[in-house]
């Protein structure tokens, strides 16, 4: 695993500080969509039912760090497993 905490563009200092913080875990959640769904539809719902989403094939993918989100990314399939390729981050106001 490269040192990547040096690719990062802060103060040398600040680098120091932040080597203490590299190895907490963070949840990182994919998010294709989401649906709100009455129970009485979700009540009917049996195997091979197709729910319908509110986005596109193919459009990017939602990146939460901590229910917070960060970045977009596209699923891709690579040597028969599936990933998340990062497109995007969100900027910040």
């Amino acid at each position: 695993m490269s040192d990547s905490i040096n690719e990062i563009p802060v103060a040398d200092s600040a680098k120091e500080e932040l080597r203490h913080f590299l190895d907490i875990p963070v949840r990182i959640v994919v998010q294709l969509a989401d649906r709100t769904m009455a129970v009485r539809e979700i009540l009917q719902l049996r195997p091979e039912a197709i729910i319908e989403l509110p986005k596109s094939a193919g459009e990017n993918v939602d990146i939460l760090m901590n229910d917070r989100l960060v970045a977009y990314g596209e699923v891709m399939q690579l040597e028969g497993r599936t990933g998340i390729r990062v497109t995007d981050f969100k900027s910040h106001p």
